[in-house]
Parts: C-alpha cells; structure tokens; sequence
C-alpha cells in the first residue's frame, strides 16, 4: 500500500509538473513587462552580492555597498554597449553596398555552377512542379518598432535596477529570516546549502566565463584589426557579449565575421579567412580553455543547455538567451540537493525523485564550516537550547 501510495503521488506530481512545463511559457510571454524584471534582477542579485559582501568587510555600510555594486553593473554596461553600438550604428551605412558585393560572389558562385542550375529546371519539368506566388507581408519599419518598444524597455529596465538594488540591500535579512525561521537544524542545514550552492554555482560560472570571453574578445579584436575591419573594438565586444550563448553565440559571430568577411574581400577564400580564424579560436576556447577552467562541477549537459536557450529566448528573446545558463545553474543547484527526478526508474516500478546531495551524512556533521557563516559573514547555524 505505501509502494501505491508513493508511485500514485509521484504520478500525480509528474502530471502536474508537465502541466506546469507546458503552460509556463505562455504565462511568462504574455507576462513579461511583470516576469521578466524579476527574474532578471534575481540573477544580478546573485553576481553582485559576493561583490557588495567584500565591499561590507571593507567598513562600507550595507547599502552604500549595494549602491556601488550595482554602479559598477551600470558603469560596464554603458561602457560595453559604447563601444559596441556606436561603431554598428555608423557601419549600418555600409550594410546595402557589402550586400550587394555579397550577391556578386553568389552570383560568380552560382555562374560556376551552372549545370545545377540545367539539372534542377529538367527535374522540375518532369515533375510538373508549378512556379509558386511568393507573398509579401507588409510589415513595420525597423525604426517603427523601436519607437514603439523604447518607453517599455526603459520602464523594465529601470525596474529591473531597482529591484536589484533592494534585493542586494536586503540579502542579509532574506538569508536570516530564511535561515532562522525554521523549527528544525536540518532544515536550516538544506537551505544554508542550497543558497551557497546557487550563489556559487551561478556567480563562479558568469564570473569566470566573463574573463574567458573577455580574453576571447581581445582576440578577436586584434584579429579584426590584423584582417582590416572597421572598428575592431565593436568585434571584441560582440565575441565577448555572444560568447555567453554557448553553441548558438559562436555560430552567429561565425554567420556575421562570413558576412562581413565575403562583403569586403577581393575573393571568397579571402573572406573567408575570419571566420575560420574565429571557428579555430572558439575550438581551442571551447575544448581546452573554458573546461580546464570551469571543472566539473560547472559543466552542464550540451543537451540541457540548448534546450534551455530555445526555451527562454522562445519565451523572452534575447534577453531570455542570455538568462538561459544562470536559470539553468540555478535550477540544477536546487534539484541536485532537493532531489532529481528518476523518470526512467519511475517507468519501471522505482521512485521518481531520487535522494539529493543533502543525506544524513551531511547532517551529522554540525561544525562544518561551510554552515557556519555565509559570504557577508552572517551566521547560519541557528542557536540551540
């Protein structure tokens, strides 16, 4: 009766995680203006907070040391889109004539390969396929559409900052509260765990992933430099910014290094050159770089990752790209102490969460020092009679 019992309530709670999974992303798209600040705040207060805890061991007052986290937030922000935006901004002019030379190598391509060209019109003669009426949605200007969308990205952008400046001003309460509310030593013991994991897992991954790209840039930089292109600096800051994205950043700087490339070469093995130059660096980057650095313990699942990206930017765009990798950490911290689902077992007769990272083991073992302060030096080992 307790095996029914326990595989009739993991059914249900499977069904209605499905549930949750399926419906979830229409609630967050339709509710962005209110989801999305949130969240994204969340994931800054997780950065940023190790960075105001030094600035509080320094003397500095609570919140004068959120305040100049979050500044510094601000100050790279606006320096990174500087230097990234102005130089596209002033390149755009170039855009239609680098397409048109673009079209040309096509063309020479496509005159090369003629008898293709001979082989596809015979085959669609014997299949009798008809000519298909292509049709043109006419739809807003680019120009519309920022005009339109500014005022709303600039309220959730301001919110967002503001949410992030109260919640880093606020982390020693939430954690206290959170810590010391509790009736149990070992309920105390699983969150202290789980707010150092999450904390550790997402800001080492984004801290250290950061100096990667950022060497990364620099690359590219000099490299854009030695090719020749326009504003170097703006292609260090795209390398730097798209390298977040693991797997689909490195292909869309491949797709516009090719673009750029072909549009102002003399040939097409020419222009080529920068994107394969970028292909091997982001191999060597990829391969040897970035897990030697990060370890094991922040290596995720290639399959995960991607279908956290499709998911969040399905969900929020770019934005939500960019929030795949953090919200993924964050989550796979919390299932590995709270319990990950066995839906092959479950399948065949076992339970559908297995035990976390968090057994009696870990309980037995009071003094350890992770469970003694946290980061801000708060304590988390609640007093006991």
């Amino acid at each position: 009766m307790q095996t029914q019992q326990a595989r009739l309530q993991s059914a249900i709670l499977l069904l209605l995680g499905l549930g949750l999974f399926c419906a979830l992303p229409f609630v967050l798209s339709i509710g962005s203006v209110v989801f999305l600040p949130p969240v994204t705040a969340i994931v800054l207060t997780i950065v940023l907070a190790p960075a105001a805890d030094r600035l509080v061991r320094l003397g500095l007052p609570n919140m004068l040391a959120s305040f100049l986290a979050l500044l510094l937030l601000i100050a790279v922000v606006v320096v990174a889109l500087s230097l990234i935006l102005q130089p596209a901004y002033d390149m755009v002019d170039q855009v239609p004539a680098m397409a048109r030379r673009v079209t040309l190598r096509f063309a020479e391509l496509r005159s090369n390969l003629a008898w293709m060209n001979d082989i596809n019109r015979q085959i669609a003669r014997m299949t009798g396929t008809a000519t298909m009426r292509e049709v043109v949605v006419a739809t807003p200007s680019v120009i519309e559409q920022v005009a339109f969308a500014t005022p709303s990205v600039l309220i959730e952008v301001l919110l967002t900052f503001l949410l992030t400046f109260f919640m880093i001003e606020s982390r020693i309460r939430t954690k206290r509260r959170l810590l010391f509310d509790r009736h149990s030593f070992g309920a105390s013991v699983r969150i202290a765990r789980v707010i150092r994991a999450v904390q550790d897992r997402v800001a080492s991954y984004i801290l250290t992933v950061a100096q990667i790209n950022l060497g990364v840039g620099a690359i590219v930089a000099g490299g854009a430099w030695a090719f020749g292109f326009a504003a170097p600096i703006m292609w260090g800051g795209l390398a730097f910014v798209l390298n977040f994205l693991p797997y689909v950043g490195p292909l869309a700087m491949t797709a516009l290094l090719t673009l750029v490339g072909v549009g102002t070469a003399s040939t097409v093995a020419l222009g080529l050159l920068p994107a394969l130059a970028f292909l091997g660096l982001h191999a060597v980057e990829a391969n040897f770089v970035t897990p030697s650095i990060l370890g094991a313990r922040l290596t995720l699942n290639p399959v995960s990752i991607l279908v956290s990206i499709s998911y969040f930017s399905w969900i929020w765009g770019a934005l939500g790209a960019l929030l795949s990798v953090p919200i993924l950490l964050t989550l796979t911290a919390l299932v590995d102490h709270l319990g990950r689902p066995n839906l092959v077992g479950f399948l065949f007769g076992e339970p559908l969460f297995q035990p976390g990272l968090i057994a009696q083991d870990d309980l037995r073992d009071p003094d350890d020092p992770a469970l003694m302060s946290d980061d801000a030096g708060l304590p988390v080992r609640p007093h006991t009679a």
